[in-house]
């Protein structure tokens, strides 16, 4: 498998297990800080680093003193609104001891269901990774429902994988792989070293092996095995709570890596092409020209809109004579994009009313 330095984009799942002291519900420190080390070194490699972190409900347990089995939704809600301050503030001063600033990304599952809200939230990432800030994402516990929960940071943590393109994500757990049955259970179990694809027998073998503190099982660690490998992105199951965990796994420490058979880009252009158009985009000449050299979509180069569609929904892209180029995702409604069909980008502001993103369909939502 690759190492991680190869990576141009990783991201780091953490357990609770890992940030906070099961006995005591404090959090450790000296793991935290040992990990900043690891985060310091990876950007210096060049590597962006997004860090989806679990710890807010069970750091505002401690806090509150409220006991380590499952809680009512409104004492859960209660422990995250606790924690995820303190948990937010340690991660800031532990990463500016090395110049890193920190980002704080609440999100819900609707934030990747719905279209616009997961562009909004992809552009929000890509801007903080462009300025070399390190996004520290959770799942938003205060006000997350069963109905709108991922349930777990695993699986947030593809889904985050799949949404920024990264190429390697790294859960880092209280269990150092996926073994063939659980290694408590049955001494007989080995571990997977590398998993190319993720048969029925694969499935069959993910039982649980959840800690006190944390929800996530290797079944949950399987389905995002599958959202991560399909976006393009490799992913690896390693143990956390040595010092130093990416820096180990770097080195060689037992892990189960599941491979990508695409890159995140080509992953991503066929997820697109693969939907069904909402509407369709014409172009002028000159715009057909810039999208075949590889650019944005700009309001400018359309000449025609048709169909009605939200922001965030597919439409399909034709030339002059009404051929279709491809598919991209519109930055725009429809009744928006009529409004500035055929204007400069500068013009946004006042044909709208509101400022805007000066790409009708960014090329990396296009699929020609």
């Amino acid at each position: 498998m690759a190492t991680l330095t190869d990576a141009k984009r990783l991201v780091v799942k953490i357990g609770s297990a890992l940030l906070v002291d099961r006995a005591t519900g404090a959090l450790r420190d000296d793991w935290l800080r040992a990990l900043a080390l690891d985060v310091q070194w990876l950007k210096g490699q060049g590597t962006q680093v997004v860090l989806v972190s679990s710890g807010s409900i069970a750091l505002g347990r401690g806090v509150l003193g409220l006991p380590a089995t499952d809680l009512p939704l409104e004492q859960s809600q209660a422990a995250a609104a606790v924690g995820q301050i303190r948990l937010a503030r340690a991660y800031e001063d532990v990463m500016a001891l090395h110049g890193i600033t920190t980002a704080q990304v609440l999100m819900t599952l609707e934030d990747s269901r719905d279209r616009r809200r997961y562009l909004n939230s992809r552009a929000t990432l890509e801007t903080l990774l462009a300025l070399d800030a390190l996004p520290i994402v959770n799942e938003n516990d205060t006000v997350a429902t069963d109905e709108i929960r991922f349930g777990d940071n695993d699986r947030l943590a593809a889904q985050i994988a799949a949404t920024i393109g990264a190429d390697q994500l790294v859960l880092l757990s209280d269990v150092d792989g996926f073994y063939s049955a659980n290694p408590s259970d049955d001494p007989s179990a080995i571990r997977y070293n590398v998993i190319d694809e993720i048969t029925a027998k694969i499935e069959a073998q993910a039982g649980d092996a959840g800690s006190g503190l944390s929800k996530g099982g290797m079944k949950t660690k399987l389905m995002a095995a599958k959202t991560a490998t399909a976006a393009g992105c490799a992913m690896a199951i390693c143990h956390g709570f040595d010092p130093r965990p990416l820096q180990r796994l770097h080195n060689g420490a037992p892990a189960t890596w599941f491979s990508a058979t695409l890159d995140p880009q080509t992953a991503r252009k066929r997820w697109i092409a693969a939907m069904k158009p909402r509407g369709t985009l014409t172009l002028d000449a000159g715009a057909t020209l810039a999208l075949e050299n590889g650019n944005s979509l700009l309001p400018a180069g359309i000449t025609a809109v048709a169909g009605d569609f939200k922001r965030g929904d597919p439409v399909a892209i034709a030339d002059p004579s009404g051929h279709v180029l491809g598919l991209g995702l519109a930055r725009y409604t429809a009744e928006e994009t009529r409004t500035i069909q055929g204007h400069h980008s500068a013009r946004i502001e006042t044909l709208l009313g509101y400022p805007g993103r000066a790409a009708l369909v960014h090329r990396d939502d296009m699929a020609l």
